[in-house]
């Protein structure tokens, strides 16, 4: 191991400590506060471990979670865009694109084009293992809103139709009982408002 790589390996754990920073729109499950980025990629990391055996098709769970990881480091630079705010999701993939190119550029060439792969796997949400990856980043947000009152989805005026579309859709193509379970309970809460 030559200094260079493990200077480059630190300077990249170093910046990735700012993603701490980043404040999320969902709140912890006990209300107190909103969510950062960091606290939000462990906890879906968990999420995966407890829930990977609803995966309705064969997944390599230590590729998911690796995933799960890495996949909001670029919100260091782009910022949290909340799946029911307004923002525009073609400048968001330019930005979140150079964010990726910065960061994982930290790193040594070949823990580079690892990370930057894996990033790449999960965002386009093709092969089993990002399919699955995607729906569990969507539950739980869905999760802690219904622990805190629909905080979030207060927020953004949000409806059950549009819960039904940008979260439903993609936990249902990774983990269909995992949706059906979730979707009665977001159901009731939407009807009894």
């Amino acid at each position: 191991m030559s200094d260079a790589r493990l200077a480059q390996q630190l300077a990249f754990l170093t910046e990735i400590d700012k993603l701490k920073s980043v404040v999320r729109a969902t709140r912890l499950c006990d209300g107190t506060r909103r969510e950062n980025s960091g606290e939000h990629s462990w906890h879906i990391a968990m999420y995966a471990m407890v829930l990977a055996e609803h995966a309705n098709r064969p997944v390599d769970i230590n590729r998911v979670i690796k995933m799960l990881l890495i996949h909001d480091i670029v919100e260091i630079d782009a910022g949290d865009n909340p799946i029911h705010g307004n923002h525009d999701v073609a400048q968001m993939e330019v930005i979140e694109q150079a964010a990726a190119d910065r960061i994982f550029g930290l790193l040594p060439t070949d823990q580079e084009q690892e990370f930057r792969a894996l990033w790449d796997e999960f965002e386009a949400a093709e092969s089993n293992d990002a399919i699955f990856a995607k729906s569990v980043d969507r539950v739980q947000p869905c999760v802690s809103n219904l622990e805190v009152g629909g905080a979030s989805w207060i927020e953004y005026n949000v409806s059950y139709e549009q819960v039904e579309q940008r979260v439903g859709v993609k936990v249902a193509k990774g983990a269909p009982a995992l949706w059906a379970y979730l979707q009665a309970r977001i159901r009731a809460w939407f009807d009894a408002r």
